[in-house]
């Protein structure tokens, strides 16, 4: 993959995630798992969607400190990206479709999930560096052993029980999101990472995996989804 792809593919995967966030979001119908917490803190503080997307990244990312993590070009660029975008997409969204009924929201909630299996495949399918919340997830499972569907299951089920409890929307999309995400990803691995997934040691430190937010256990983009995969997982980011 030459470099200018490389480059291009990065920055529209990381646009069309926040764009698939931003759907989720206005659809009402459940967001996508760290996202429930981020609407919960922005419903407790009055804070803008990107600082706590950001804010809570920057923590993400200091946890990978005493985990042995190291972040690529693709890490602070998920960052920065996701962070300076979201509020404009949720703006969008709102714009083109300012009163959702329940059809639209549907359609908006499924859009959004499709939209974030591609978006995920694209920005990872470059090799430069998971999202500050999947390093987190890698690092952990690095450091006890367990498996990468339990640690993003546990992970996963703590953002979304306190994000709901500070009032973020936890509904069916949710649950879509996390069963569903996971095969769309490895099913267009193959259009936008032909080399799979999984970067070189070089891009992550101890030569661990790469895996995306908004996620899912990745495997070569050759391979088709798995029985079961997305578990309660995943970002994607």
């Amino acid at each position: 993959m030459s470099p200018t792809r490389r480059t291009v593919q990065l920055l529209l995967g990381l646009l069309a995630y926040a764009l698939s966030m931003a759907m989720l979001i206005h659809a009402g119908q459940g967001g996508m798992p760290w996202d429930v917490l981020h609407q919960g803190v922005v419903r407790r503080t009055g804070l803008p969607f990107g600082v706590v997307v950001g804010s809570l990244s920057v923590l993400a990312l200091l946890a990978w400190i005493p985990l042995k993590q190291r972040p690529g070009i693709g890490t602070v660029a998920n960052v920065v990206v996701i962070t300076v975008t979201i509020d404009p997409a949720i703006a969008l969204v709102t714009r083109l479709v300012p009163d959702p009924g329940l059809a639209a929201s549907v359609a908006l909630a499924l859009g959004g999930i499709v939209l974030n299996g591609l978006a995920t495949s694209a920005y990872l399918g470059v090799r430069l560096g998971p999202g500050p919340r999947d390093g987190l997830m890698t690092g952990l499972v690095a450091r006890t052993g367990w498996s990468v569907r339990v640690v993003r299951t546990l992970i996963e089920v703590v953002v979304v029980s306190l994000g709901w409890a500070l009032g973020g929307t936890l509904g069916w999309a949710t649950i879509a999101y996390a069963l569903g995400v996971g095969p769309i990803v490895q099913l267009t691995a193959r259009w936008f990472a032909p080399r799979g997934l999984t970067g070189p040691p070089s891009v992550r430190g101890g030569g661990e995996s790469v895996v995306g937010e908004p996620s899912r256990e990745l495997v070569p983009a050759t391979a088709g989804p798995r029985p079961g995969e997305g578990g309660m997982p995943e970002p994607g980011r």
